[in-house]
């Protein structure tokens, strides 16, 4: 049997089950890649299996310009400034080019242990805002990208109106990226057709300042958003924070809760800058905070109040957002670590005396990270996908670890790769540390940025 070939079941040493480990544990698979249980023998994979990550938010273009824009430009940089950078880079951008880069993207989530992705895409038109012949030919060069990966995707169609809270017209790097409320449904309703056991499509407001209210209600109004998640940008900059109050009356999460029912259906993208009673508010509503610390660090957006969030019953998920890191270990790690830095103190996501770090933080990520997706993933039980990781237990960093230090020690044990084997929806899509197509995969990355260098 090829390595690569589907099992008709797996049995792990020891498998997370969200709560603590079980050892011996056995599945069959289904031919839809689902998990069933499954009592007689099976074939084992390995001594330390979890649940892949779903990673809750992403630009997938954005992959392809990390790193160039580490270079001062002006006084004082920031979000604003990266941004300018951002909209030259998109402006080239090709549907076999997005598909190409996107590709590459979905393999070095799948090698880190993101199982599945949550894909923001606001990238839909040619650049000077004309439709494509195929006006969903960029969301389908996504979705064909994630299934050459094969990573599961829950597409995310983004609508974008307007260039500010004051509903100025979107300026000519933001023209590729607007519709109408009309022409978005449409687009929406046209990818709803491309769903299958891997692929779902819910829908992204970019934020506010990009959606007026009267289109905020239409959407939401609109059968095509009875089901299915709702994610929006929020709160991640102060200024984004003083122009709401400006011309609204209220700060970004606080006016979003009173002009919508934000429920569990909804993920709210960075709320990074949330008062004590909007913290109790997201944490009621069920609605999960999208955090991205890597990219939150990169573009100096500021903390998101972990402690006060946790101890209200808030849920959380990660997402490596612009893909200047792409781990989830690095996200959980970065999380942690920004609360040690503000506080001066230790182990701030365990919130009750003898809890793990590592096992708190995977767990609230495997949670919100499904409930985002809006997929039966981030747990393995039967019924859910078989979208699981395999730890390389032949690492000396895993050396002498049992159940209670094993996640801990998965964490925060550096950078050394430890994800060895990958299955999506019953299939290995990494063995031994390798993907089944990466080599293929990463000659036709290098020919896109090439091309887009050259420009």
């Amino acid at each position: 049997m090829s390595e690569w070939a589907s099992p008709s079941g797996f049995e792990a040493g020891q498998l997370w089950r969200g709560h603590g480990w079980l050892a011996d544990d056995r599945f069959g698979l289904s031919s839809a890649g689902a998990l069933l249980d499954c009592a007689g023998p099976q074939a084992p994979i390995g001594s330390w299996v979890l649940p892949g990550m779903p990673n809750l938010h992403s630009h997938a273009f954005q992959r392809a310009m990390a790193g160039l824009a580490e270079r001062r430009s002006k006084a004082e940089d920031s979000f604003w400034s990266w941004r300018e950078t951002m909209y030259a880079f998109a402006a080239a951008i090709t549907p076999e080019q997005l598909k190409a880069i996107a590709s590459q993207l979905y393999v070095e989530m799948l090698k880190s242990g993101y199982t599945r992705v949550c894909e923001f895409h606001y990238l839909h038109h040619q650049p000077d805002g004309t439709p494509y012949a195929q006006p969903a030919a960029m969301s389908l060069a996504l979705i064909e990208a994630a299934r050459e990966a094969g990573i599961g995707l829950t597409l995310l169609p983004v609508l974008y109106m307007s260039g500010g809270f004051d509903g100025r017209a979107l300026s000519a790097r933001q023209r590729r990226f607007g519709h109408s409320v009309d022409g978005y449904l449409r687009l929406l309703e046209s990818l709803r057709a491309h769903e299958d056991d891997a692929v779902r499509v819910g829908i992204a407001l970019h934020s506010l300042r990009a959606v007026p209210e009267q289109a905020l209600a239409e959407v939401l109004a609109s059968p095509l958003a009875r089901t299915g998640p709702i994610h929006i940008h929020i709160a991640e900059q102060i200024g984004e924070v003083q122009d709401c109050l400006a011309t609204r009356g209220a700060r970004p999460v606080e006016w979003l809760f009173e002009h919508a029912d934000v429920d569990e259906r909804w993920c709210l993208v960075h709320a990074t800058h949330l008062t004590e009673a909007e913290t109790a508010q997201l944490a009621r509503s069920g609605a999960v905070a999208g955090l991205c610390p890597t990219t939150e660090a990169n573009l100096g957006d500021g903390l998101f109040p972990l402690a006060d969030f946790l101890d209200a019953g808030g849920t959380l998920g990660v997402g490596s957002d612009s893909h200047i890191s792409i781990s989830p270990v690095e996200e959980l790690r970065w999380l942690e670590y920004g609360q040690r830095l503000a506080t001066r103190h230790r182990n701030i996501a365990a919130r009750q005396q003898g809890d793990s770090v590592g096992e708190t933080l995977w767990r609230a990520a495997l949670a919100g990270g499904a409930r985002a997706s809006g997929a039966p993933v981030g747990e393995l039980r039967a019924g859910a996908r078989a979208d699981l990781i395999v730890l390389d237990d032949a690492s000396p960093l895993l050396a002498a670890r049992d159940t209670r230090s094993l996640i801990d020690s998965f964490l925060f044990s550096g950078n050394t790769p430890l994800v060895r084997d990958v299955m999506v929806g019953g299939r290995w899509q990494v063995r031994d540390f390798r993907h089944r197509d990466e080599a293929a995969i990463a000659a036709r990355y290098r020919a896109a940025v090439g091309a887009l260098a050259a420009r």
